[in-house]
């Protein structure tokens, strides 16, 4: 055992990596507190404290972050319409600085010098919670066990890990013949690594919230509107659901966190949100992912529905450019950085008419909509109309169309 170097807050999860590296840190001479995040994930968050108290933690934290999760970092990611290139809805990403804000309060309130976190040295949530860490309290030094030479050393590969749990007596959910590692919260489960790694194998599996796509779900309400479970609305919380009203059963959910579960579990039995995709990771390489995201799936389609209804067509393709810059950002860890805050300020003032209801239905992994409705629709029936000429004048194309062609 190494001398004594103070207390370090441990962003724990209960896994391989993370149980290995409390030991590992009470080896170096750390005093060891766990912060687990509850931010959706399935787990005995009980059986958690009492594995890490067993492996050595002095204090174990575990706090419910989901409500924050999904009002102030989910709802955001709605507005802007948000896709990492075009088809990665940025499950993990958004998690990332809400657990980071969290774990800095706790080394506050243990004043600690240290937080330490499980990110491998070759992804992007060693940049995103660092980022965070960094712009939320800037004195704090991070411990980045994959990214230390004596670490990495010695446990060049997962298989290490898995001798180093059995050596140490810790229980850890992973074995040699499910070789890939799993990230659940609210929004998403992603799958990586292992036998992941290689692009052209077919993946199988455990359907988690995936159901078997072939039942038609009976068509179901989104509502979006200028108000947030009922309060009136701050700045920038227009264009986010505040209610969903299920149109088979008359079901319906108003408050955030009930709502987004009730959409995860319609959407999980109907295979929405499945993606398997090769994307860009801020360190430069490629990588493979498979992802679920059902409730933020029917989302994304419900809200670009409406905004397209509501939304002046010029301000849209402003807010289009924004909504690319945000996805960057969160994806690469700038969450808590001067230029993020500006663009979801942009964004939130982008929503002010974005309101109203959208008819939608899932079936066999597709979202569909139905129809729409809003008391701030740009849409003029009569002015669009085959049928009746309204306050149009035709003869008015011929010149638009003469100019157009004159280049």
């Amino acid at each position: 055992m190494s001398e004594p170097k103070g207390t370090v807050v441990l962003a724990y999860s209960g896994g391989l990596d993370t149980s290995c590296i409390l030991v590992w840190l009470k080896e170096q001479g750390y005093a060891v507190v766990a912060f687990l995040a509850n931010i959706g994930q399935k787990e005995d968050f009980a059986e958690a404290r009492k594995k890490a108290l067993a492996l050595g933690a002095e204090k174990v934290y575990v706090e419910d972050v989901r409500r924050e999760f999904v009002e102030e970092f989910v709802w955001a990611a709605v507005q802007a319409g948000a896709l990492y290139e075009e088809r990665y809805p940025l499950g993990t990403a958004l998690a990332r600085p809400c657990i980071a804000r969290r774990l800095v309060g706790i080394a506050r309130r243990e004043r600690a010098a240290y937080v330490a976190h499980g990110a491998t040295g070759k992804g992007n949530d060693q940049v995103r919670f660092e980022l965070s860490c960094y712009a939320l309290c800037p004195g704090i030094q991070v411990i980045a066990p994959w990214r230390l030479p004596e670490f990495y050393r010695r446990f060049p590969g997962r298989r290490e890990l898995m001798d180093y749990a059995e050596k140490h007596g810790i229980p850890v959910p992973v074995t040699p013949q499910t070789p890939w590692s799993m990230d659940e919260n609210l929004m998403h489960i992603s799958y990586e690594a292992g036998i992941l790694e290689n692009p052209k194998v077919i993946h199988h599996l455990p359907p988690r919230r995936r159901g078997r796509p072939g039942r038609p779900l009976p068509n179901w309400k989104f509502h979006g509107g200028p108000c947030v479970a009922g309060r009136p609305a701050g700045p920038g919380s227009a264009g986010v659901p505040v209610k969903v009203t299920n149109a088979g059963d008359g079901a319906a959910r108003q408050e955030a966190l009930e709502l987004f579960v009730y959409l995860n579990e319609i959407a999980g039995k109907h295979g929405v949100g499945r993606i398997d995709i090769v994307e860009n990771r801020f360190v430069g390489m490629k990588s493979r992912g498979i992802y679920e995201t059902p409730a933020g799936t029917i989302l994304y389609h419900a809200h670009l529905d409406i905004e397209a209804f509501t939304m002046d067509r010029e301000v849209r393709k402003i807010k289009q450019g924004l909504a690319l810059k945000f996805s960057e950002l969160v994806y690469n860890g700038f969450w808590h950085s001067p230029e993020c805050e500006f663009v979801r300020h942009c964004i939130g003032r982008s929503q002010e008419a974005v309101q109203g209801t959208v008819r939608l239905a899932v079936l066999k992994g597709h979202v569909y909509v139905l129809g729409r409705a809003s008391p701030r629709s740009l849409y003029n029936e009569e002015l669009v109309s085959m049928n009746v000429q309204g306050d149009y004048e035709p003869a008015d194309a011929t010149g638009f169309i003469n100019i157009n062609s004159l280049r």
